[in-house]
């Protein structure tokens, strides 16, 4: 039986209930914009889920919860491009990380990928029935009751944490007179040495490898404290194609996104193709559209900018860098460039699609802020 429609009219806690009630096996299915996301069932009972957002990658996952750290998965990713294979075996096979660690660590990222889809206001979502399972899934057998009842909770925490910290955009501080004596645990003191940084709460999230709802947790605990406060929030920056001179319907988007990749301008197709996903997820033209002309970029860029092997350098000290006219995406880009990492290796530790990492790398070129 076919399952479709939106999350305005089947929220995602009806729908898992829907599919554990009638021992449903198959997949269903979740498009918002780039990202897509799939939960696996079987009788009913969860054995799996995917995703193609990169912050949820296993790399990330593992850093995130102190199993790695950004070097290490730099080293294990380089193994991998040489060599192939899960990344997962490679880290038990070197010694970096154990079997019970890999074990543990994907059940989480399973699970994590499936509670952020409760945080979700928009997506398309259908059903297919008996769809096989990917061969490579790592399978967990979870209710989906126990799912729901946590994912209400963070959806509940999650209205509570946006009361006090509304928006990723956030300057986070620290509160003057904090001390450093504080007993708080790992994780917390890297959130504190981020404050000290007064970075945004999405440059946070992305130093810390780590889901939105986690860093807002964490930060709203230090703020109820009084040892955090909000500074202030960064301006949004001005987006690259004028809103006032795109197409005015989403066919006439399509068309011009799909003129630019024929012209050989993926760099100007790629903002009209997600354009056309914000408005209609599941737009097959620009879903079959997005991957050709993300892979169009990055050979373009690879051809006509600089190597994978190319090692970017900084023009001026870090601290020195003026930051206005940057995202905190090519905030997190820029203080990744060591001068020993080359391009490949940078793109093996960020939480981004390789495409959008390399327009970051060629703007803040563009900008002076770095060179080759």
């Amino acid at each position: 039986m076919a399952i479709h429609g939106t999350l305005t009219t089947m929220s995602v806690p009806d729908l898992l209930q829907f599919l554990a009630t009638g021992r449903k096996t198959g997949s269903l299915k979740f498009i918002s914009g780039r990202v897509v996301k799939q939960i696996h069932f079987e009788n009913g009972v969860i054995v799996g889920s995917f995703s193609n957002d990169p912050n949820e990658y296993f790399g990330q996952v593992l850093i995130h919860y102190g199993k790695l750290d950004e070097p290490r998965l730099q080293g294990a990713m380089e193994i991998q491009r040489q060599e192939g294979g899960r990344l997962g075996e490679i880290l038990i096979r070197n010694g970096i990380v154990s079997e019970e660690d890999v074990t543990g660590m994907l059940r989480t990222r399973t699970l994590e990928i499936i509670y952020d889809l409760f945080l979700w206001s928009e997506a398309q979502f259908e059903f297919f029935d008996n769809d096989p399972f990917p061969a490579d899934m790592i399978r967990i057998n979870v209710q989906p009751t126990s799912v729901i009842m946590e994912g209400i909770y963070r959806v509940d925490e999650w209205v509570r944490y946006r009361e006090l910290i509304p928006s990723d955009r956030c300057i986070m501080e620290l509160v003057p007179g904090w001390t450093k004596s504080l007993g708080v645990s790992k994780d917390v003191r890297m959130v504190l040495y981020f404050l000290e940084k007064r970075m945004t709460v999405a440059e946070i999230c992305y130093n810390m490898h780590s889901s939105k709802f986690h860093v807002y947790a964490q930060l709203h605990q230090l703020v109820r404290d009084g040892v955090a406060r909000v500074a202030g929030e960064a301006p949004k920056l001005e987006a690259e194609e004028d809103a006032t001179n795109l197409p005015a319907t989403v066919s006439e988007l399509l068309w011009a996104a799909r003129s630019e990749y024929d012209e050989g301008k993926p760099d100007r197709a790629l903002p009209l193709i997600q354009k056309i996903l914000e408005q209609e997820p599941k737009n097959a033209g620009a879903q079959a559209l997005l991957p050709a002309a993300e892979d169009a970029l990055v050979k373009k860029i690879y051809a006509n900018e600089f190597s994978r092997q190319a090692v970017p350098k900084l023009m001026a000290p870090l601290e020195s860098l003026a930051f206005e006219d940057i995202g905190s995406e090519e905030g997190f880009m820029l203080s990744r460039i060591n001068g020993v990492w080359d391009v490949e290796s940078i793109l093996s530790i960020c939480p981004f699609r390789d495409a959008d990492s390399l327009r970051m790398l060629k703007s803040l070129r563009e900008k002076g802020l770095i060179g080759f």
